[in-house]
């Protein structure tokens, strides 16, 4: 027998064996065990996921031997010839090869036939969002109102490209990416069955590289055994595909929130003369990041994968900032990674940001003065505790003693009804009142407004001698100044 690809000897072959879809499963089995079949079924999620392997093993669950029914043998030959694709009543079309009107009216005239073999006739189209709008509105009366013998199955992409009137047919799965941890278990088990010594860490390499993507993890998995034989380490891994360790990720991180941005840019200048992916390393530091500020906002979160040793220390250098200063660094490296997509040097714009980030973290914001003026203003508002009498004995409140007359403010005279100026007795006068004030400090406390019997009586005004007044030399030089005249009633 010829050699298998991993991700073909391991394709699931029942319900039990797809990972991470729980959600999809579930309700197919229900709907299979309650009779409630739809006409019409679409798989939506990214690649690597499940779609084709769930679309097989549904058709599998309708036309095994007594279906349809949930738990079916899947070396049943019926189950092996949809399994191999080889099928008379599963058929499978490529919808970027197959997206015309007139394939599009073959099938129509097909699905006036009886199955060969089955209970239904099936049609699998993959990446339907391919077909054109004409073969779409071409398949519309068919697809809403199929012969009870067919049953169609649909996957894609890109769920965005397909006409609502097309979707609204069909009952719609999303399938999600999977966890790096469910793709790390599942490598591990491969490794066993193979004879392979995979490390715990090499998995999880793979696994955090596919990116949610079961079948990428099992095609890195069968390059990495292509290369490293019988035993492969994490060092494999990070020098085949241009991974980062996940102690080098601590490291930038814990040099960001340092704030040592020589250390921080020696380590990407590091990375990037040993042939790492610095996109990849972008996107794991801002993981890091991530992780740090949900831990911040919820105790609870793990470490993102991160050694528990790491966590700890990272979680020590980020303590002293607010969740909004990461968050801030976090849209900086976001906007450095939507630069680094397109740019051609991307080793410039990721030390850039780097750079930009460690400032972030560094600068003071207006809402630092607030919180700081907002403890300080707290403070200042709680009074001292008084302290607790010895006796119980009530102390009688001294009367307030009467001011002495040479301590009281002489009140200005007041100006005429003509409200003219003031004459130089009345700015020796303001001296006066301002050399006997009273400094704050020894001030008496005010007298209450109830001991107060009668007003004072207002002091009379002081006669004015008009002619000392208006030969005075200020007086004659505003005068001058302003052209003006003196006039009197």
């Amino acid at each position: 027998m010829s050699y298998q690809v991993f991700a073909r000897k391991y394709r699931p072959k029942t319900f039990e064996d797809v990972l991470g879809q729980d959600h999809v499963i579930r309700t197919l089995r229900n709907a299979i065990g309650q009779n409630r079949l739809a006409h019409a079924y679409l798989f939506v999620g990214p690649r690597g996921t499940g779609k084709t392997s769930t679309a097989r093993i549904l058709a599998k669950a309708l036309n095994c031997s007594g279906g349809p029914k949930i738990d079916f043998d899947p070396d049943e030959d019926v189950c092996v010839e949809i399994a191999e694709g080889r099928s008379l009543d599963v058929l499978e079309i490529d919808g970027a090869s197959n997206n015309g009107v007139e394939q599009v009216r073959d099938l129509r005239e097909s699905v006036k036939y009886a199955p060969a073999r089955g209970q239904f006739k099936i049609y699998y189209i993959d990446e339907v969002h391919m077909l054109s709008n004409a073969a779409f509105n071409a398949l519309l009366k068919t697809l809403e109102e199929p012969p009870e013998h067919v049953k169609f199955i649909f996957a894609t992409t890109e769920v965005q490209k397909i006409l609502p009137t097309i979707l609204s047919r069909c009952q719609r799965f999303d399938l999600r990416p999977i966890s790096t941890q469910t793709i790390a278990d599942h490598l591990l088990h491969i490794a066993t069955e193979e004879g392979i010594t995979l490390e715990q860490t090499a998995a999880w390499a793979i696994a955090k590289g596919a990116d949610g993507g079961m079948r990428d993890a099992q095609s890195m998995l069968d390059q990495l055994v292509a290369f490293c034989g019988e035993t492969i380490t994490e060092a494999n891994v990070l020098d085949i595909f241009g991974f980062t360790s996940r102690e080098k990720v601590a490291e930038l991180t814990s040099s960001l929130l340092s704030r040592e941005t020589p250390k921080a840019l020696k380590l990407i200048q590091q990375e990037a003369e040993s042939g790492r992916e610095l996109s990849q390393l972008l996107g794991e530091l801002i993981g890091c990041l991530r992780g740090l500020l949900v831990a911040k906002l919820d105790p609870s979160a793990d470490g993102e994968g991160i050694p528990a040793e790491i966590w700890d220390k990272l979680m020590d250098d980020a303590g002293e900032y607010a969740p909004e200063r990461i968050l801030a660094a976090i849209d900086v490296f976001a906007e450095t990674e939507g630069r680094m997509k397109w740019a051609s040097n991307k080793r410039l714009h990721f030390e850039l940001g780097v750079i930009k980030a460690i400032q972030t973290l560094s600068e003071v914001r207006i809402t630092d003065v607030i919180k700081v003026l907002t403890k300080g203003a707290d403070h200042l508002s709680s009074p001292p505790a008084e302290p607790a009498p010895a006796t119980t004995t009530p102390v009688a409140k001294p009367e307030p003693q009467p001011q002495p007359e040479a301590a009281a403010p002489t009140p200005p005279p007041v100006a005429a009804p003509q409200a003219k100026k003031k004459a130089p007795d009345t700015l020796s006068a303001f001296d006066d009142l301002i050399a006997n004030a009273p400094d704050e400090e020894d001030e008496p406390e005010p007298i209450p407004v109830a001991t107060k019997t009668t007003p004072e009586p207002e002091p009379e005004p002081e006669k004015i001698d008009e002619d000392t007044f208006y030969k005075d030399p200020l007086i004659q030089a505003a005068l001058e100044k302003f052209e003006a005249k003196i006039v009197t009633n």
